[in-house]
């Protein structure tokens, strides 16, 4: 007895805990609320009726059917052949093959789930019906009298259900074999049938103050807690907002009618086990089980739940798509608001027409439908009879730009209308749903609400509550031309195209390339014939064109580094240049202090070797990192990256070498020879190197023979300082005799020279080695 005690304690705890959070959740979304009712009527009716569902049933797609309209649609497959039969015998594909195997589709979730109607047996020529909702469905395999429809009585007393009877949801097409259980074999839906029910009767006449003596009034509010309807007079008399009749709960008559007419919780039997209750939840069927299906059926081992704490979960759940599918529907009611509000902007009006000059926004028009024909015609009527001619043509083009935009905007709101209310409709049915308190009937539909209502909330997804279509009419009359052109009269622009917008998640600097891109302002409808991209020296000078064209995106090379461009652009068009864009700053390269703490910045670059710009017998590997030669003789290839400011360090490594040659490591001028030794002529400065020693050469001079030289493995350095205006060697990183080159100024290319028998990597990214300080004033000897 203790135990029963116990439990009903605890079921009673947990019920008036759920209604409490239901309370909260009701208010909570009815102030969110700004829809009526009527709206949820379509998902009240039968797909195939047309009328509110009776005695409604739930198809394993989910979808409802009325349990008379699902035996009208019935159609029976010959008895001695099944669909399986007639496709395992190989004689041809019959018009029942696809049955079985929309069957299967049924239960398969790879599979689109989608039938056929093709031709049945029981009626092969007579074609689909439709509904008065317009979704096809099947003629009755016997046909009835219409006036039978919806007027048969209990389940029990219908006829049986013929042997191979096969049922297709009219929703979605999808089919099934009936089992010898027939319509039976399907849940009713006990939910949608309650819901129903509340909706027909809040249809009915108003209700009456239970307090008014003579002629009762119509009631405005109901006291829950007094369970007494009260029109305003009777509710201040007998029923004032202080004292503990402050704290009861008024509701709206409807609200009022609808919680008088709840009924207690249904007991729910299982439709496997009909002497059995539905007691537990089958979280990997999900359905509700009842406990013989545990014991022998096939839910036996699959993980069950509590059929309270799985009905408390799912409203939940459903309860917190609902709010994000309402905000979309606020959403959509003002992009309703704000497309009619473009409607009454191009729509024309009914004064005289003139020039309309003011410009831009919602409020705002460049022109107005009647207003532009009116002073297109003022305008045409000032020329020559010639214009005359060309006059009607132009105001056709208006006309048929006037309508256009019309059309578009009007069919967006039509669709954005259909759309929002069925959306609408359903919330309104699903909070409906909410406030059933039977559990296992909740839950057959509660799984298909929730995917409907998150794929609804889809459908408002980006892009749906933009504005196809602008108000504006950008088009003018240019009543300029001569007499003798008037043939060649035509619309021009209206205005210079918009300042462009630089896209900056787009925009970034590699080494001392700058890559910019940007795009036109949203809803701009002036026609752009191109764009001016323009840069400053990198030293806050002049800005200077450096791209002019019809692309989007721009990449400009060879700048300084460690140097800051202001950059912008301009669009341009026949009428003329437009607005520069907001000016972006942009940083080339890295950069880090040098490593005694001067106030001097060592630029840290990463470059490779070049290909187009190297001579054709040098191969190139490595990503462009490694190179050699095919020629006997000396061949050129420069880096990819000009150098002209700052301090630059890189290395070559030497991966073979072989018979002494004299590989050259230096810089060089964009136009240097290709096909000698580099430092041969004057666009080079070099230091070539054999095994014991090496020299400086530039315009074929050689200088500083310093001993020591490379082999297999060996490490050359060279450090180009600008600051200084110097060029140093280093081997194995030790300088190389003094200061190769001073005077270093303008724009320099990594390069190097080799035969067929040297190969060598380049390292880039360095900074520059620790013994040497940028700016220093002694550089005549080595510093090592």
């Amino acid at each position: 007895m203790l135990k029963d005690k116990s439990a009903v304690c605890a079921q009673s705890h947990f019920e008036l805990s759920h209604i409490a959070n239901f309370l909260e959740l009701r208010d909570t979304i009815s102030l969110r609320r700004e829809f009526k009712m009527d709206e949820m009527e379509e998902e009240l009716k039968c797909p195939v009726c047309g009328s509110f569902f009776r005695e409604p049933i739930i198809l394993p797609c989910s979808h409802n059917i009325c349990l008379a309209c699902a035996r009208n649609i019935l159609v029976q497959t010959p008895d001695a052949e099944s669909p399986q039969s007639s496709r395992a015998s190989g004689s041809g594909v019959s018009d029942y093959d696809y049955l079985d195997l929309d069957k299967m589709s049924l239960y398969s979730e790879a599979d689109s789930g989608y039938g056929s109607y093709g031709g049945f047996v029981s009626s092969p020529t007579t074609p689909c019906q439709k509904s008065p909702n317009g979704v096809r469905v099947f003629p009755p395999a016997v046909p009835q009298p219409p006036s039978q429809h919806h007027l048969l009585g209990h389940p029990s007393s219908l006829p049986p259900i013929p042997r191979n009877s096969c049922l297709t949801c009219p929703q979605c097409h999808r089919s099934l074999i009936l089992d010898e259980r027939g319509l039976r074999g399907f849940a009713k839906n006990r939910v949608l049938e309650g819901v129903v029910d509340r909706y027909q009767q809040s249809k009915t006449a108003a209700l009456k103050c239970q307090l008014c003596e003579k002629s009762p009034k119509e009631a405005t509010v109901m006291c829950e807690q007094c369970d007494v309807f009260y029109c305003d007079p009777c509710r201040l008399r007998c029923h004032p907002p202080r004292g503990p009749l402050a704290k009861h709960r008024l509701v709206p008559p409807a609200q009022g009618r609808v919680s008088r007419r709840t009924s207690p919780r249904k007991i729910s039997t299982c439709t496997e086990h009909e002497l059995e209750n539905l007691s537990m939840y089958c979280v990997q069927c999900k359905m509700p089980v009842c406990y013989q299906c545990l014991e022998e059926g096939k839910h036996g081992t699959h993980e069950v739940k509590a059929l309270g704490a799985m009905w408390k979960l799912h409203k939940g759940q459903l309860s917190q798509a609902l709010n994000i599918l309402s905000d979309r529907a606020t959403e959509a009611k003002e992009f309703l608001v704000q497309l009619r509000n473009m409607v009454q902007h191009i729509q024309p009006t009914d004064g005289p027409g003139r020039p309309l000059l003011v410009t831009s926004g919602w409020g705002t028009l460049k022109e107005n439908g009647v207003e532009f024909e009116a002073c297109l015609v003022a305008q045409c009527d000032a020329l020559i009879d010639a214009l005359n001619r060309r006059k009607a043509q132009l105001l056709t083009r208006v006309n048929n730009e006037h309508e256009h935009k019309l059309k578009v905007v009007r069919d967006q709101i039509s669709h954005c209308t259909v759309k929002l209310r069925q959306t609408t409709g359903l919330m309104e049915y699903c909070l409906e749903v909410i406030k059933e308190n039977d559990p296992s009937g909740f839950l057959q539909i509660s799984d298909a609400l929730i995917r409907r209502v998150h794929m609804t909330e889809g459908q408002w997804g980006k892009g749906t509550l933009t504005p196809r279509m602008t108000s504006d009419f950008d088009l003018t009359l240019d009543s300029g031309p001569l007499l003798q052109t008037i043939h060649q009269l035509d619309f021009i622009q209206m205005k210079v195209p918009s300042a462009p917008m630089l896209q900056l998640e787009e925009c970034c600097t590699i080494n001392n390339s700058a890559t910019l891109s940007w795009k036109q302002p949203p809803l701009s409808t002036i026609a752009v014939d191109g764009y001016i991209l323009e840069l400053d020296d990198g030293n806050g000078g002049q800005f200077r064109e450096v791209y002019v064209g019809t692309e989007t995106i721009c990449t400009v090379d060879g700048l300084h580094y460690n140097s800051t461009y202001m950059s912008r652009v301009k669009a341009f068009n026949a009428s003329g240049v437009g607005q520069y864009s907001k000016t972006l700053a942009m940083q080339t390269s890295e950069t880090g202090q040098s490593p005694c703490d001067m106030q001097t910045l060592a630029t840290v670059a990463w470059f490779t070797f070049d290909p187009a710009s190297a001579h054709p017998d040098i191969i190139l590997s490595n990503d462009n990192l490694t190179v050699t030669c095919n020629s006997y003789d000396d061949r050129v290839v420069m880096g990819n990256s000009g150098f002209s400011r700052g301090v630059h360090y890189w290395e070559i490594t030497v991966d073979r070498y072989d018979n002494h040659p004299d590989p050259a490591f230096g810089v060089a001028r964009g136009d240097v020879l290709k096909d000698v030794m580099l430092g041969k002529d004057d666009k080079a400065w070099a230091m070539y190197v054999d095994n014991n020693r090496s020299w400086f050469m530039h315009n074929n001079s050689h200088t500083n023979r310093t001993d020591g030289g490379v082999s297999e493995e060996a490490t050359v350095g060279v450090l180009l300082d600008f600051t200084r205006g110097v060029l140093i060697f280093l081997i194995n990183d030790e300088q190389q005799g003094p200061v190769a080159f001073e005077g270093i100024e303008g724009i320099y290319y990594p390069a190097v020279s080799l035969n067929r028998n040297v190969q060598v990597t380049l390292h880039t990214g360095l900074p520059i080695p620790d013994f040497y300080t940028p700016g220093e004033a002694d550089l005549s000897g080595s510093v090592c």
